[in-house]
């Protein structure tokens, strides 16, 4: 069977090619390339493709949280309300940057998603922008439900040189590496947000643990959806260093996003009450 891919900006076969070797090294002799009309091209699976892996991938990351989340010791169907609304309102420009990036910065392997798309995104897509942040959260609320929750008061002091991070995400972004700069700025202002909302996850130990967990969940998710690959990369964008069949970008990527994500939460929990550290602000 053949699927067809129209990527705009990859320009010829030997372009596809690299971006498809890049991504996937050691699988490239399961694809065959020919050229159609433009820019478009057929891909041959190995024979192992699944059309909906990618739609797989969101149910299995979302069933845990569903699951276990109605049960006494990890019970979260209460907290349900806030993390949607975080989920929903952090997504937002995280949607829209991907819509205005695919094409340029990733695409999508026709191979492994359904094929209904909106607003030019495959409905998996979007599907993970709720999956991914919503069962973050639930871990971080597991997390501090069993965790203590000491406070690391000389990051005080170490936060104000984080704000270097977007100003050096600017200049990346100018200088070409788009994601790279893009990455790097959502990071620094995750940070920022942290602070002038109050929540200062940044000075909780037990928010290190979580982003370490959420470190592990990208290897592995994120490994998946690059080594089949689901997602192809221009490396135009990026500065090409990669863990993994990972690009170093998502990352940063995925720890902004939810780290937005877990600041609004918290957020939201608390309403008008006071922040759990008296960080001076």
């Amino acid at each position: 069977m053949f699927y067809t891919l129209t990527p705009p900006g990859l320009g010829n076969k030997n372009n596809l090619k690299s971006n498809l070797y890049r991504s996937n090294r050691s699988n490239w002799n399961n694809y065959s390339i020919s050229v159609v009309k433009g820019f478009k091209y057929d891909i041959r699976g190995d024979g192992l493709t699944v059309q909906y892996e990618y739609l797989i991938f969101n149910v299995l990351v979302i069933s845990g949280p569903l699951v276990f989340g109605s049960f006494r010791p990890f019970y979260f169907i209460d907290s349900w309300r806030p993390a949607l609304i975080s989920v929903v309102t952090v997504g937002t420009p995280y949607i829209i940057w991907d819509v205005l990036v695919t094409g340029r910065h990733w695409h999508f392997n026709p191979a492994y998603v359904s094929g209904l798309y909106i607003g030019g995104l495959p409905v998996e897509e979007w599907l993970f922008f709720i999956t991914v942040p919503f069962a973050c959260l639930f871990t971080w609320e597991m997390i501090l439900r069993y965790s203590k929750h000491a406070t690391l008061k000389w990051i005080i002091t170490l936060r104000p040189y984080l704000y270097i991070i977007p100003a050096a995400g600017l200049v990346l972004f100018l200088a070409g590496l788009e994601y790279t700069g893009l990455a790097l700025f959502f990071s620094g202002l995750a940070v920022f947000t942290d602070q002038i909302m109050r929540t200062d996850l940044i000075l909780r130990r037990p928010f290190y643990l979580y982003l370490a967990i959420v470190m592990i969940f990208t290897v592995i998710f994120n490994g998946f959806l690059t080594a089949r690959p689901v997602v192809l990369y221009g490396e135009d964008y990026q500065i090409g260093l990669r863990i993994f069949t990972i690009p170093v970008e998502d990352f940063a990527y995925g720890l902004s996003l939810i780290y937005l994500n877990t600041v609004l939460f918290e957020r939201l929990k608390r309403g008008r009450r006071l922040p759990h550290t008296k960080a001076e602000i």
